[in-house]
């Protein structure tokens, strides 16, 4: 599970927008982005590429899996866990019923 940012979302889309508006004044993307880490406060460069990287695929501008679909992987998965779980305990169940209804019965 990735652990939340210690960065406000309003940091982060401003900091992808300054990359994007002054990346033709630097001679390649990543000396934009260390600019823009410093001028923002940002710890360090690879966190801003990381969320520019992450803008491109949510735009289709690159390829990757988008936040969306990450989101609908991880919900289907945690369900696909709840299921097996839950299977898990009928087959018990029914083991134990089956048992219960083979057993012969005093008749009173």
């Amino acid at each position: 599970m990735a652990r939340p940012s210690p960065y406000p979302a309003e940091l982060r889309e401003r900091a992808i927008r300054m990359v994007a508006e002054i990346r033709p004044n630097y001679p390649t993307e990543w000396a934009a982005m260390k600019a823009v880490a410093a001028k923002l406060g940002i710890g360090a460069a690879e966190t801003v590429r990381t969320w520019v990287r992450r803008a491109e695929i949510d735009a289709g501008q690159r390829p990757g899996t988008t936040t969306a679909e990450a989101e609908e992987i991880k919900r289907l998965r945690a369900e696909v866990t709840e299921l097996r779980r839950a299977n898990e305990i009928l087959k018990a169940a029914s083991a134990f019923f089956a048992a219960e209804l083979d057993r012969p019965h005093k008749r009173s």
